[in-house]
C-alpha cells in the first residue's frame, strides 16, 4: 500500500515537471501580450482619488479572475467541440480592441480630457469627493478589455500546449491565467501606488537627504509614467488587435509582405479601428434619430 502511495507522488511529481516545463514554454509565448496588459491595464487603473487607487484596482483584479474562470473553461471545451469558433471570437475581440484603440486617439484629438489624476498631497477626507459613475465606468471598461486581452492570452496558452493531454493543457492554461492576473495587476499596482511611496519617503525623511530625493522622484515620475502608459496602452490595443487579424485572416497574412510585421500589424489595427469607429457610431447617431 505503501508503494502504491509513493508510485501516486511520483506520478504528480512528472505531472508538475511537465506542467512546469509546458508553462514556461506558454508564458514566453505569451510575453508580448502581457506587455501589452499590462500598459493597457496601468493606464486603465489610473485616475482616482489616491485612496480610492487600491479599491478600484481590486475590483478590476476580480473582475479578471471572473474573466479567467469564463474563458478557461469555455476555451478548452471549444477546442474540443468547436475549435473553429475560436478563431470568430478571436476576431471579434480584435475588433473592438481596434475600435478602443482608435476611440482613444480621437478622443485625445477632439476632445482633449482633463487628466483625471491627482498628484499626491494632503487634503482633508471632507474636501474629496468621489464619483462613483466614474468609477464604475472606467471599472467596466477595465474588466471588458482585460476580457479580450485574456482571450488571447489564454487561447496563445493553449495553442503552446495543444499536443499535450488534456490534464497538462487544463493545468498549463490555468496556471498562465493566474500569474497573468497576478503578475499584471501586482505591478499595476506598485505603478500606482508609487507616488504615495514617494510621499512617505519624503515624510520621513524631513525632505532632506537622498531618501528625499528619492520620494520627490517617484512623485513626479508618476504622471510622467502615467502619460507614457497611456500612450502605449492606445498603440498596444491596436498592436493587438492587428495581430489578431494578421495571424488568423490568411489574406491579411500574406498582405504587404516586404513591409515589417510590426507596422503592418499597426495599420492593420488602426484601419479596423476606423471602420468600426464609423459604424458604431452611425449606429448610436440613428438609435438617437430614432428616438
Amino acid at each position: 500500500m505503501a508503494s502504491g502511495f509513493f508510485a501516486i507522488l511520483d506520478d504528480i511529481a512528472f505531472l508538475m515537471d511537465d506542467v512546469a516545463l509546458a508553462t514556461k514554454v506558454a508564458t514566453r509565448k505569451t510575453a508580448g501580450i502581457l506587455g501589452d496588459d499590462l500598459a493597457v491595464n496601468a493606464e486603465k487603473a489610473t485616475g482616482f482619488l489616491s485612496e480610492r487607487e487600491l479599491p478600484v484596482l481590486w475590483a478590476i483584479t476580480k473582475g479578471s479572475l471572473l474573466n479567467k474562470l469564463i474563458i478557461v473553461p469555455l476555451a478548452l471545451l471549444l477546442n474540443v467541440f468547436l475549435p473553429s469558433a475560436i478563431t470568430y471570437i478571436l476576431l471579434l475581440g480584435g475588433l473592438y480592441l481596434a475600435y478602443e484603440g482608435v476611440e482613444k486617439i480621437i478622443e485625445y484629438f477632439f476632445h482633449h480630457p482633463k487628466s483625471e489624476h491627482s498628484v499626491i498631497k494632503e487634503v482633508e477626507p471632507e474636501t474629496q469627493t468621489i464619483d462613483v459613475d466614474n468609477e464604475k465606468a472606467k471599472i467596466k471598461s477595465a474588466v471588458t478589455t482585460d476580457f479580450i486581452l485574456s482571450i488571447e492570452i489564454v487561447i496563445i496558452a493553449l495553442g503552446s500546449v495543444i499536443d499535450e493531454n488534456l490534464t497538462i493543457q487544463i493545468l498549463t492554461v490555468s496556471v498562465v491565467a493566474l500569474l497573468a492576473t497576478v503578475g499584471v495587476y501586482g505591478i499595476v499596482a506598485l505603478i500606482v501606488r508609487s507616488d504615495d511611496a514617494g510621499y512617505k519617503l519624503i515624510k520621513k525623511s524631513n525632505d532632506k537627504g537622498f531618501f528625499s530625493k528619492l520620494g520627490h522622484l517617484l512623485v513626479k515620475a508618476l504622471p510622467v509614467m502615467i502619460k507614457v502608459l497611456g500612450a502605449v496602452g492606445t498603440v498596444a490595443l491596436l498592436l493587438v488587435s492587428g495581430g489578431i487579424f494578421v495571424h488568423n485572416i490568411e489574406y491579411f497574412h500574406h498582405l504587404f509582405p516586404g513591409v515589417p510585421a510590426t507596422i503592418k500589424e499597426l495599420g492593420i489595427g488602426i484601419v479596423a479601428g476606423l471602420i468600426a469607429f464609423v459604424v458604431i457610431t452611425g449606429f448610436k447617431k440613428l438609435v438617437a434619430l430614432a428616438k
